[in-house]
């Protein structure tokens, strides 16, 4: 296809056969798989997911491209969407899909939480982001962040082999890295509300350079020193700011707040 890259749609396409394929291996396609593909671009991915995939399903932004795709693929086992995937209905798939894709790097961190929080639920997905994206979302306790948190409540993380820029075309500033998302048949935790649990955490985050016992006292509106007893409670030291949390820390936190919780 000779079609110039949309810098503003984050185009970079991937050309090195052995990564695409790696890609598709990792997701372990099998013939009764329907994958959700975003931003098949030229469709250098989407041919390897067809060969192996029961049903494609190809969200793609550009309408050049996926005038180009249509005239590309003449097969039933693709179908060709012309939508912002953050707009896309994922109840239109089946539960236990799959994701394989190349992801525009201005659309990360929006897409995995909708893929994570959906009421529909993918298997497994393998996709390709921005290697400090990777880094953020593989994070141990000292580093955390929303981002973070959140993938690994849901998911399965793990990476795989780094892609450096110049096998795209045209090649972005940085190296990209393969992400390998598992999503979790069982709630990590039984005994909590996952709203809750978020709240609690984005209050943690609302204000990152301050201690938790401030940040949570403003974002939840609760006099200072009950959540600081609470973080005490929790063994979590009042100090400690929220990126220092693991997802178990938070979870006992979680359990001394919430019944402060229902009166506010």
């Amino acid at each position: 296809m000779n079609i110039i890259p949309r810098k503003s749609l984050g185009q970079h396409w991937l050309n090195d056969q052995p990564t695409l394929q790696a890609i598709v291996d990792l997701a372990q396609l099998g013939a009764d798989d329907t994958v959700l593909e975003i931003g098949p671009g030229l469709g250098n991915l989407t041919e390897k997911i067809i060969a192996q995939a029961k049903k494609t399903v190809a969200v793609e932004l550009d309408e050049e491209l996926v005038k180009k795709l249509q005239e590309k693929f003449k097969t039933p086992k693709i179908e060709i969407i012309s939508q912002n995937i953050l707009r896309f209905n994922l109840s239109d798939l089946p539960e236990g899909y799959k994701v394989v894709a190349n992801i525009p790097y201005y659309l990360t961190s929006h897409l995995i939480r909708m893929l994570c929080e959906s009421n529909r639920h993918f298997s497994r997905a393998v996709i390709l982001v921005q290697k400090e994206i990777a880094q953020r979302i593989t994070a141990e306790p000292g580093e955390m962040s929303i981002l973070s948190i959140t993938t690994q409540y849901y998911c399965g993380v793990n990476t795989d082999r780094v892609v450096p820029a110049s096998y795209f075309s045209p090649s972005p500033k940085v190296d990209s890295q393969i992400l390998i998302l598992d999503f979790k048949n069982r709630p990590l935790y039984s005994d909590i509300d996952t709203g809750r649990y978020f709240r609690i955490i984005k209050a943690g985050f609302s204000q990152k350079r301050k201690t938790l016992q401030n940040s949570l006292s403003g974002g939840l509106k609760l006099e200072k020193s009950l959540v600081t007893n609470k973080l005490i409670e929790a063994n979590i030291n009042p100090s400690f700011r929220a990126q220092n949390l693991s997802l178990d820390d938070w979870h006992r936190l979680y359990l001394k707040l919430t019944p402060l919780l229902d009166n506010t």
